[in-house]
């Protein structure tokens, strides 16, 4: 099988966007008076959206619709001003982006992030690299649910079986597989390669040159 595309996923896959992520969120924590969390632990909150975030920050007896809403919207303020301070892209990352530019294969990004955040990270990390770039603006067409990377496979004019899917999480192995794509985990994100390989993975990236083997 010649592969024909990528999709990336965006936190852990090409960014280590976590310390953003995570003083973001501890700051409206510590602003309503609510005990923070540690780095590690945010790498087991992230991956399904930031509301989802939250709400797995907030403590147990505070979590009700309104008091994630109202701390979503504070934390989405903090986060939004505050995304490209530490975020970064992965060792490597950048070579493979350009190795691939230069074979001309299609990149695209598919995050759970908000898309308006999606669009701006990249925009601002990896300029001219991928297209489309797709956030979440739907909490229906969440990653698993692999509508909308059929969809980006469609616009790439593959079929979704010639499309590469990478990802960090169990969430990116559950899109790649009921999308029909080829699974493909990144060992260097915020889960371990066990979870990975568990969930799906077909192959497990050491580092991110290890791709070009598809290629």
């Amino acid at each position: 099988m010649k592969y024909k595309a990528i999709i990336f996923d965006l936190d852990g896959t090409l960014v280590n966007s976590l310390e953003d992520i995570a003083d973001a969120m501890n700051k409206v924590l510590t602003d309503n008076n609510y005990p923070t969390h540690t780095y590690e632990t945010y790498n087991y909150f992230i991956g399904n959206g930031l509301r989802n975030l939250v709400s797995k920050a907030l403590p147990a007896e505070n979590k009700n619709e309104a008091e994630i809403n109202r701390c979503y919207e504070e934390m989405m303020t903090h986060y939004g001003e505050n995304c490209i301070r530490k975020t970064k892209p992965y060792q490597g990352i950048q070579s493979l982006l350009d190795e691939l530019n230069a074979k001309n294969i299609p990149l695209s990004v598919l995050s759970n992030k908000s898309d308006s955040l999606t669009k701006k990270i990249i925009h601002s990390i990896f300029p001219n690299y991928f297209e489309p770039v797709i956030g979440l603006t739907t909490e229906e067409f969440k990653k698993p649910n692999p509508f909308t990377a059929i969809q980006i496979s469609k616009q790439l004019n593959c079929t979704p079986s010639e499309v590469v899917f990478v990802g960090d999480s169990d969430i990116d192995m559950k899109t790649a597989t009921q999308a029909g794509m080829y699974a493909v985990g990144a060992s260097w994100g915020y889960r371990t390669k066990d979870e990975l390989l568990s969930d799906g993975a077909k192959l497990l990236l050491n580092e991110p040159s290890d791709l070009m083997e598809l290629f």
